[in-house]
């Protein structure tokens, strides 16, 4: 079927009826299979060669990339039949949206363009500067998708390898490399890196850069312990800057004479107790938009802490599943996220999918270890949804002490999720505190959110009913609300006849705070001293 494009051929989006987004009665994934160009649209068509073409093609909402050869193509009705391709992503759609094409010669019209003629062996180059280029001029071409490659086991693990103030440079896309769905996300990816690594035990990365590279910066594959990432760059990526990615089942048997379902985590070969500290990222997805500044996906114990993370295309960490959890995001500086997608925030998760694995008592269990998220200063100024977006499942996310500037929610739930907990963060400009879809929680398992000061740009608490309702309503006191009339509605009444009713005990409401309360909300939160203003 459609989902043979991706390598292996599984994928939680190719069952009937995936929960979370699917199209009852389909398939989650497929793909359209062309597109007709509207008269005009192509100001230097028609074209005399497409044979290297390559169309990208946003999904719609902008969820993801896709890149397509072109199987066929009529100059006459500019239309563009899709070759191989459509598998940078694992969510499909029926149609696809924005797009721009590259690879033919009459597209050379920008200074810095360049196209090479794979027949004639001819470089053609848009020079970027007055007359001829000089003799001088030095052109890099690169040849190799990966520069570094440990490639080792579980069993006969690679150990201790530094390196240390390394430069890695110049790799070439891979964008048709062979990609694969990790889990439950909406993310495909290409098992690919400048450097990638398989089964190591202490690998460390120290005072490194990697820059310009076209694909993945760093990929842990399958079995590690201990990876740690310190003091490191990355900019100018292709892809992802630092993906964790371990193995389970995808295609083995699983004993029960049924599908492979890929769920079971507790042989361990996955990525454990890995470090990423003191690093930055930045212009990541120049040319997979479906990219971010870290990527985890069957992956446990990752500690996130002290990284500067901005200037991506989508959000800057992103959890594709619940498998195992125990994760730490801490002291981080992210901003200028999802500057050329939609429907993410800065971090993102999913959990549709279940996982057993031993990460949170010891024995085999698909409940998640808790996934902390605290003393982070987060600004969502791009393509704004949530600071932290919680989606489709996702449970068990302590959310603390954080500082989220913008968005339209504080706390999100949404298909199935639940189990998600907000407290003791300052809100800046959010639409509502509280949001649910689809997630009404069992009793036991509900949300919470106590101790915030937020900042509202409209005067509602909560949206949608599973919040206000039910065994598993969200649990909701202790807060400070502030809008411009100093008045709030919750579970469409005003606060004090909601709290008249036994609930958001010792919330309050006042009227925005000024500048300067802001400023030392946040410096007082996150433990940062606030400078004088310096006059001269």
């Amino acid at each position: 079927g459609t989902c043979e494009i991706f390598d292996p051929p599984v994928s939680y989006w190719c069952s009937k009826d995936p929960q979370g987004g699917g199209t009852p009665g389909k398939m989650g994934f497929r793909l359209p299979t062309g597109v007709r160009v509207k008269e005009g649209q192509l100001v230097n068509g028609p074209y005399s060669d497409v044979s290297q073409a390559v169309l990208h093609v946003y999904r719609p909402s902008r969820w993801a990339s896709w890149m397509f050869e072109v199987a066929n193509y009529s100059a006459a009705t500019s239309t563009f039949a899709f070759g191989r391709g459509g598998f940078q992503g694992a969510r499909g759609a029926d149609t696809g949206g924005d797009f721009f094409i590259e690879g033919v010669l009459e597209e050379l019209d920008s200074p810095g363009e360049f196209f090479f003629n794979e027949t004639s062996k001819r470089l053609y180059l848009f020079f970027n500067g007055t007359g001829a280029p000089p003799p001088s001029l030095e052109l890099n071409a690169p040849q190799l998708e990966t520069l570094v490659n440990i490639s080792a086991t579980r069993w006969s693990p690679a150990v201790n390898i530094t390196f240390s103030n390394v430069s890695f440079t110049a790799t070439t896309p891979t964008f048709f490399a062979p990609h694969a769905v990790p889990s439950g996300g909406d993310w495909a990816l290409a098992r690919r890196g400048a450097v990638f690594a398989e089964g190591t035990v202490g690998l460390t990365f120290d005072g490194c850069t990697f820059d310009r590279l076209d694909g993945n910066g760093l990929m842990l594959s399958g079995y590690h312990r201990n990876a740690t990432v310190v003091g490191s760059d990355f900019s100018f990526l292709g892809g992802t800057a630092v993906a964790l990615w371990g193995r389970t089942n995808e295609t083995a048997s699983d004993g029960t004479g049924g599908p492979a379902a890929g769920i079971d985590g507790t042989d361990g070969n996955h990525p454990d107790f890995t470090l990423l500290e003191g690093n930055t990222a930045r212009e990541v997805g120049l040319y997979e938009k479906q990219a971010s500044f870290f990527f985890q996906a069957k992956a446990v114990r990752s500690t996130i802490r002290g990284n500067v993370f901005f200037n991506g295309p989508r959000a800057g960490l992103n959890f594709n599943d619940g498998f195992g959890g125990g994760d730490e995001l801490a002291n981080n500086l992210i901003f200028s996220t999802c500057r050329e997608t939609g429907d993410h925030g800065p971090i993102n998760s999913w959990d549709r999918q279940p996982y057993i694995t031993t990460t949170r008592t010891g024995t085999p269990s698909v409940v998640m270890q808790w996934r902390s998220i605290h003393h982070n200063l987060i600004m969502d100024n791009f393509s704004p949804q949530e600071d932290v977006d919680n989606d489709d499942g996702s449970a068990y996310y302590d959310t603390h002490h954080n500082v989220l500037v913008y968005g339209s929610t504080g706390l999100k739930s949404d298909y199935g999720g639940h189990d998600n907990h907000h407290h003791d963060n300052v809100y800046v400009y959010v639409d509502v505190a509280v949001a649910t879809w689809k997630a009404e929680m069992q009793r036991g398992h509900a949300d919470y959110f106590y101790g915030n000061k937020v900042i509202l740009r409209k005067e509602t608490v909560t949206m949608q009913p599973g919040v206000c309702i039910g065994p598993g309503k969200a649990v909701i006191h202790g807060n400070q609300y502030f809008t411009k009339t100093g008045q709030v509605k919750e579970c469409e009444m005003a606060l004090a006849k909601w709290q008249e009713l036994g609930n958001d005990i010792n919330s309050t409401v006042s009227l925005l705070p000024t500048a300067g309360e802001i400023v030392s909300w946040a410096s007082d939160l996150l433990g940062v001293g606030v400078p004088e203003p310096a006059f001269v």
